[in-house]
């Protein structure tokens, strides 16, 4: 699964113009060329790319070393509050059916898909996530195929999946997440189920706490610049985007899926653990998790 958790986690009462405004000195560049530290600007998708891959590729390890219990090796988790497809069953029954999951990270989801009978491809931009993926592998002895891929150009033959899924992979990273639902949509057979979570559109607002201070807003839903971190070269070394709710159903549409439903989960009673902006505080008031449940209509639809 994709990280939801935020590379720039701060702690104590966050101030909104200093970061927006964040700048910090590197040496040899005038002030006024500083490039940001951090913050939100327009980035090109070559740029989303070659940051996406670094980060994930430095971070797997401890990625899947942190969150890896809660996960679990072979268990289909579809968000930090702990939904899980056992429960939901968003995909249907997979038995038999050729399944794609995009962003795959460690494969959890997929080797959780391979033991309920799918034949599964599991795929990731990153090495880094791919090798703990093999490395989940070895460990559960469950196998299932890995390909290192761009969500943005898939290289699958058309009508070629019968479900595709993804649990915080590949969607609020590229620069593009409207390329990645018609990329989906042409792989997809008739009557194929595209399901995929992601940050809440609504937490772009909010500074990345669990925390009463997570519920200020300090940011507008409405900014579609990505957030944006930089090395001292600026450089950007992780970036990941926004879209509301309505961006997300028009890029649906337009890649012409059917969308189904909207799942906002709400913190689970009595759960006091915390993920990153995820946790008990906040969840009691806002969602921060959106998963969206989409199709390729069949031919009768279309008539």
């Amino acid at each position: 699964m994709g990280s939801p958790d935020d590379a720039a986690a701060t702690g104590g009462a966050i101030d909104s113009a200093n970061m927006i405004n964040s700048v910090d000195a590197v040496d040899g560049i005038a002030d006024d060329q500083q490039p940001p530290a951090y913050g939100y600007l327009d980035i090109d998708p070559d740029t989303a790319r070659r940051a996406s891959r670094t980060y994930w590729d430095d971070a797997a390890a401890d990625y899947q070393a942190e969150h890896g219990t809660f996960l679990g090796d072979s268990d289909f988790c579809w968000s930090p509050e702990g939904l899980r497809e056992s429960e939901l069953r968003l995909l249907g029954d997979v038995a038999g059916r050729t399944v794609l999951e995009v962003g795959c990270g460690g494969a959890q989801c997929a080797r959780w898909l391979r033991r309920h009978g799918a034949r599964v491809v599991g795929f990731d931009l990153s090495g880094g996530q791919l090798a703990q993926a093999r490395a989940y592998t070895a460990r559960t002895g469950i196998e299932v195929a890995l390909v290192q891929a761009d969500a943005v150009a898939l290289p699958f033959a058309d009508e070629s999946v019968d479900v595709a899924c993804s649990a915080f992979g590949a969607v609020p990273f590229v620069a593009d997440s409207g390329a990645v639902m018609r990329e989906i949509a042409r792989v997809l057979r008739p009557g194929g189920r595209w399901v995929f979570s992601t940050t809440h559109p609504f937490v772009w607002c909010l500074p990345d706490d669990p925390d009463e201070n997570g519920l200020r807003v300090f940011h507008s839903y409405f900014d579609q610049r990505a957030y944006t971190e930089h090395d001292d070269s600026g450089q950007a070394i992780y970036t990941e985007t926004h879209r509301t709710i309505g961006d997300r159903v028009r890029e649906i549409v337009a890649a012409g899926l059917i969308l189904h439903d909207i799942i906002e989960p709400e913190w689970p009673a009595g759960e006091e653990r915390t993920w990153g902006q995820w946790g008990p505080v906040r969840g009691r008031y806002v969602p921060s998790t959106s998963i969206f449940v989409t199709s390729r209509p069949t031919a009768r639809q279309l008539s």
